[in-house]
């Protein structure tokens, strides 16, 4: 039996990089992984191929749009499978890279289901049936998680189908139904609508982008609207069914059972963690809430295994994954690392307008009991943005009055999901909203909208 000082068990973005760092402080590491390639659901299914989708959508959008940038460029086609392989080219050349740096930090990669027989011992099932057994003195659970679905709703991969199938759709739908608001649902919904879907949005909460601040949340309903996407709020799907053409979704909105009918439904209601068929019951790790409960560390009640990314709980973001899988291995080779700062951790969401928030929404800081100033600033009113031809959306910063410290920041608009990576390291470091307006942006760029909400704190904006 093979041994080694430390075994992770899934190979996404936060047991890639876990096995990496482990590596690097000299470790000796194996990575468990039951798909053939490597980089889990993010760099195969999510995070990498989807972006590869939109922009195709908004390169699309351009060129429907090039007159009024002075292009002729007569009617533009689509050749829809051509836009489907380029995302394929993308995931594949990040997971052979993925092998690359598996080879050269000298990672075993053992591919197969792993399942605990004890803390310190695993058994690898391939995919032939064969099972071998390693021991490792520490171990990482870090099996991510898969689309969840809702009562009344299965997936039956054709017609009812998750972000999977949805990203390879052989042909581009007439029509699709999406139930959910979120990250993914939003996305799918842009693209879809950006090539001549009819999108028709059905989300439980009360507004579209129901975890974001609600100032976004409105201003994508309009923008959304404006592209022809219908969306209900408030509203419970009470059953999906597959007909001769497609799919019915009925749902109950004000008291009413309401239903439209689609080519296709997409469900992106959420995530469920991956924890059946791991033995975890068998060794004893606690499970709160369907995920692994884990400490400040990452550890679970087991000291000798942690567990990262979406299978430990949310936020189930790919760079919350990866953080974490640093400072796990860090942890383990007692290099104590300080705890992950969650509130600093940017999310974003990449439809169009895109979407980058950080930290508390405007509700949520006034009901944590703190003197709240918010500022604003509108990409209107950026010169980048009108010499780009794109001014719509804001960056909205959100503070305490008393020192200026800064609680979160929200922005909609071109570019938004960079921007906010200043406002979240600024935030991390624990400058205040007047250091925001002290620091000079370049100009013209973007990021000046960021500069301009700034000195609104002290009544000192300039473009607006």
């Amino acid at each position: 039996m093979e041994s080694f000082d430390l075994c992770v068990i899934g190979a996404g973005p936060g047991g890639y990089v876990a096995a990496i760092r482990a590596a690097q402080l000299g470790m000796k590491t194996a990575v468990v992984e039951r798909e053939p390639r490597l980089g889990g659901i993010c760099l195969n299914w999510g995070c990498i191929p989807t972006k590869a989708l939109l922009k195709a959508a908004e390169e699309y959008e351009f060129l429907k749009g090039a007159a009024r940038h002075g292009f002729r460029t007569g009617d533009v086609g689509v050749d829809w499978s051509r836009v489907i392989a380029r995302s394929r080219e993308a995931a594949d050349k990040l997971s052979r890279g993925i092998q690359f740096l598996m080879n050269k930090n000298k990672i075993t990669v053992l591919h197969g289901e792993g399942r605990y027989l004890t803390p310190n011992r695993l058994a690898v099932k391939a995919s032939d049936g064969k099972a071998t057994e390693v021991s490792t003195t520490r171990s990482i659970i870090a099996t991510g998680a898969r689309a969840a679905t809702i009562p009344g709703v299965q997936f039956d991969g054709k017609r009812i189908i998750s972000y999977k199938e949805a990203m390879v759709l052989p042909a581009c739908p007439r029509s699709i139904t999406v139930i959910g608001a979120g990250a993914i649902g939003l996305e799918f919904a842009y693209f879809f609508s950006v090539f001549g879907t009819k999108v028709t949005v059905i989300e439980f909460l009360d507004r579209l982008f129901p975890a974001g601040d609600e100032e976004v949340s409105s201003h994508l309903a309009r923008s959304f609207k404006k592209r022809g996407i219908e969306s209900h709020t408030s509203s419970k799907v009470k059953s999906v069914t597959a007909t001769a053409n497609g799919t019915r979704t009925v749902f109950e909105k004000g008291g009413k059972e309401e239903a439209v009918e689609s080519e296709i439904t997409l469900v992106a209601t959420g995530v469920r963690a991956n924890v059946e068929g791991l033995g975890l019951e068998e060794i004893g790790v606690v499970l709160e809430r369907g995920a692994v409960k884990v400490d400040d560390h990452l550890r679970t009640n087991i000291q000798s295994v942690y567990a990262i990314g979406d299978v430990a709980g949310p936020p189930a973001l790919a760079h919350v994954a990866s953080a974490e899988g640093i400072h796990a291995a860090e942890h383990m080779a007692e290099r104590n690392p300080r705890p992950l700062d969650y509130e600093s951790i940017p999310a974003c969401i990449y439809c169009q307008p895109q979407i980058g928030c950080v930290g508390l929404t405007e509700k949520e800081a006034r009901d944590k009991g703190h003197d709240v100033k918010v500022e604003r600033f509108a990409f209107s009113a950026n010169g980048k943005s009108v010499a780009v031809g794109d001014g719509e959306g804001f960056v909205k910063i959100i503070g305490d009055k008393r020192h200026g410290e800064i609680l979160g920041a929200h922005i909609i608009g071109s570019e938004a999901t960079e921007l906010v990576n200043e406002i979240a390291v600024a935030k991390g470091t624990e400058m205040t909203v007047q250091d925001l307006h002290a620091s000079v942006h370049a100009h013209p760029t973007l990021s000046e909208a960021i500069m301009e909400a700034a000195a609104d704190w002290s009544g000192h904006m300039i473009g607006a």
